[in-house]
């Protein structure tokens, strides 16, 4: 079926769930009733007038030409380099000599600190190179930890299907080793949870979470803290509400009972990690005013200033989205500019920034900051 052949009111459902609404959500929004959407969404009432269709379109925030099955007016281009690491991924006649272990461990550690500080445009030169190397060496570990930094770096970058392979064949180099599989599913979680497959998220995290044993150590701990967030995200993206708030007051008494600190596998897991998880989750199930309301509240928390540029600046992009959800653009814009401040990758080279850039932009003014962003990510009119 060609996206010519999918009714309008399937295209309507299918943005509604990739932007985190509900029917509800998008009733409120458009200022109709819940039945309304729905009956949209299954085809009972037809939408053929072009004004309700930019409506919905400006609400679910893509063109009206995507709803109505045609090519957008300015179709997106693939980020500058992914197509390097689309050719390493595809290469299986790795035949060059295989770099020392101690060489192409440091080589990791160097991608996984890019990552961590937000150097995105710096980690795209470096990964076609590293996962080559990592291909010829054939250590599980070092496999694994170069297919999972490319997975995470392809998720923010738009190319979540891409991510799902590379977080795929860490789960293959991964082998047998519980510990190192664990940390592929993490990834693999996320790769399908920004395709828009939660129910497939929630299967997979959950499947590793029960195999993980956390009395190994601190590090299998924490994954299994971290696979909990990502599975009760993925639950929140399925409409299981209640479900999501079990598994992520799991996470939390995981997280209490992480005394020692160990982050072999850069999960960042930990007391702040679950609470920013209760923002999005709130968010998600339609609460908006809890979920500003917790985030002003983690915001002051001592744990936040020691996550990683990319964890924050990461996080104020969805704390952005909480905003425009509320209603807040003036909120939305705050975050955005503050994830600028904390990581300008995260702003300048996520599409999500962009399209959150091009929403507070439509205030009337503009909040601060905002004009000097849409320049920035080339939104100028």
């Amino acid at each position: 079926m060609t996206s010519d052949d999918v009714p309008i009111g399937r295209r309507v459902a299918s943005w509604r769930v990739r932007r985190q609404m509900t029917q509800q959500m998008l009733a409120d929004r458009l200022r109709r009733s819940k039945s309304w959407v729905d009956k949209i969404e299954r085809g009972v009432r037809p939408l053929d007038r072009y004004s309700v269709i930019q409506e919905l379109s400006r609400v679910l925030r893509v063109d009206p030409e995507v709803l109505l099955g045609q090519p957008p007016s300015t179709p997106t281009s693939t980020p500058a380099g992914v197509d390097d690491i689309r050719a390493s991924l595809a290469r299986y006649d790795i035949r060059q000599a295989p770099p020392q272990t101690d060489e192409l461990r440091r080589q990791v550690g160097h991608a996984w600190l890019s990552y961590q500080h937000a150097h995105y445009g710096q980690l795209v030169r470096l990964l076609p190179g590293l996962l080559v190397a990592a291909q010829g060496a054939r250590k599980a570990e070092l496999l694994v930890h170069s297919y999972r930094i490319t997975s995470s770096l392809l998720v923010k970058l738009g190319e979540a299907d891409l991510g799902w392979l590379a977080a795929d064949r860490a789960m293959g180099a991964a082998a047998a080793d519980p510990a190192l599989a664990a940390s592929a599913a993490v990834s693999v979680g996320q790769a399908l949870r920004a395709s828009g497959r939660d129910h497939l998220a929630l299967t997979a995290t959950l499947a590793a979470a029960s195999r993980v044993r956390p009395q190994r150590s601190a590090g299998e701990w924490a994954v299994g803290g971290t696979l909990l967030v990502q599975a009760a995200l993925a639950a929140a993206g399925c409409g299981e509400h209640r479900r999501a708030d079990e598994l992520t007051d799991r996470a939390a008494g995981v997280a209490t009972n992480l005394r020692v600190y160990d982050d072999q596998h850069r999960t960042s897991f930990g007391p702040i990690v679950v609470d920013l998880a209760r923002v999005l989750l709130a968010a998600q199930r339609g609460a908006a005013d809890e979920a500003v309301r917790r985030h002003s509240i983690v915001m002051r928390r001592e744990g936040w200033r020691w996550l990683p540029a990319e964890y924050r600046g990461a996080y104020l992009l969805d704390a952005a989205r909480v905003y425009v959800h509320a209603g807040d653009l003036r909120g939305a814009a705050r975050a955005l500019v503050d994830a600028d401040c904390v990581a300008p990758a995260e702003v300048r080279a996520r599409p999500l920034a962009r399209t959150l850039i091009a929403d507070c932009a439509r205030a009337r003014p503009a909040p601060a900051g905002v004009a000097r962003l849409a320049t920035l990510v080339g939104l100028t009119r």
